[in-house]
């Protein structure tokens, strides 16, 4: 009997390179789908199938034979002025994975959504899973994108029986961070003495890329169809972030913490250096405001119906920290 094949989009990102990893250690048979080739997959025992989700023809070879596919390609950007790609990538494209996965008689749909698809509830309610998303109702173009295509795949599994499970992961953080996200940077300013600030306000859920992968693989042995699963992690505050960040790093926490009045000032004037200087944003108009709206998710359906059990994120950092310190050197 062949062994079950598992199709991933998005490997290249920092989730999808976690789950690549983790079906590699099991010995599963495992297709990427990329745009083009990169030395972090030498030494990785997988199929790869050269194309793009904008690209609906490409699907079609990459999807066939597959049992699962996971959906994770897509788009991740807090500066301004990219929203048509982000809406072509993450529901256009989305929509052109149901698609082809409906044509190839693929089994089973795991669709990587994020926490940010939901409207946050006033104060620091806790917030479940639900069906109902709003997406002219968010705040931010990755927002509305992940919601709009979320609900696209819910109404499929609803009026087309699609089989498809949807996860929503907090912000993740961990090794693997080849792209280095906004968090990444902030890991590595930390490592080399250089982030000379806290705050004094906000909070956010971070969650580590292997707890993810772990979860996005309970979803498609375990999950129901049609049905969600927040994949969160640790709430924490802003500074004790970063504070945690600077121990494991072994700095001293930055002495000084600025208030959002200074940094919503500051804000703009920061999101024009960012798309300048082409570097990695840390904070923009749109991350203050995620900042400071409730973050605290329940994790307990997850828990109950996969098996879910995230880490903490002090553990998360450390690994964080270990694997840049071997991927890129100790400078």
């Amino acid at each position: 009997m062949n062994s079950p094949l598992y199709v991933i989009t998005g490997a290249t990102g920092h989730v999808g390179y976690a789950l690549l990893k983790k079906l590699e250690e099991t010995g599963a048979n495992v297709r990427i789908l990329i745009r083009k080739d990169t030395p972090i997959f030498d030494g990785i025992a997988c199929e790869k199938v050269y194309g793009d989700v904008t690209q609906p023809e490409t699907l079609i070879e990459a999807f066939a034979g597959a049992d699962v596919v996971f959906h994770l390609a897509g788009v991740i950007d807090i500066n301004v002025g990219n929203e048509d790609a982000i809406w072509r990538v993450n529901f256009e494209g989305t929509k052109n994975v149901v698609r082809a996965v409906q044509k190839c008689g693929v089994r089973r749909l795991v669709y990587a959504s994020s926490v940010d698809a939901f409207a946050p509830l006033p104060g620091n309610q806790l917030m479940r899973e639900t069906d109902d998303f709003d997406p002219m109702s968010l705040d931010g173009t990755y927002a509305k994108t992940k919601a709009a295509a979320t609900n696209f795949i819910l109404h499929a599994c609803r009026v087309e029986n699609l089989d498809a499970v949807i996860v929503y992961p907090g912000a993740c953080i961990g090794p693997y961070d080849f792209k280095v996200s906004n968090v990444g940077e902030m890991v590595r300013m930390s490592m080399h003495g250089s982030f000379p600030v806290s705050l004094s306000f906000g909070a956010y859920n971070f969650v580590d890329v292997r707890d993810v992968a772990d979860g996005m693989i309970a979803a498609a042995e375990k999950g129901r169809s049609g049905e969600g699963y927040i994949l969160c992690g640790e709430q924490i505050t802003t500074h004790g972030f970063i504070k945690t960040v600077a121990e494991v790093c072994g700095k001293k926490p930055p002495k000084i913490r600025i208030g959002r009045g200074v940094v919503r000032v500051a804000a703009p004037v920061m999101e024009v250096y960012y798309k300048l200087s082409h570097t990695t944003p840390l904070f923009t108009r749109y991350s203050i405001r995620k900042l400071l709206s409730n973050c605290n998710f329940s994790i307990a359906k997850a828990q109950k119906e996969l098996g879910y059990s995230p880490m903490s994120v002090r553990q998360s950092v450390q690994d964080m920290v270990d694997w840049i310190r071997e991927y890129e050197g100790d400078k």
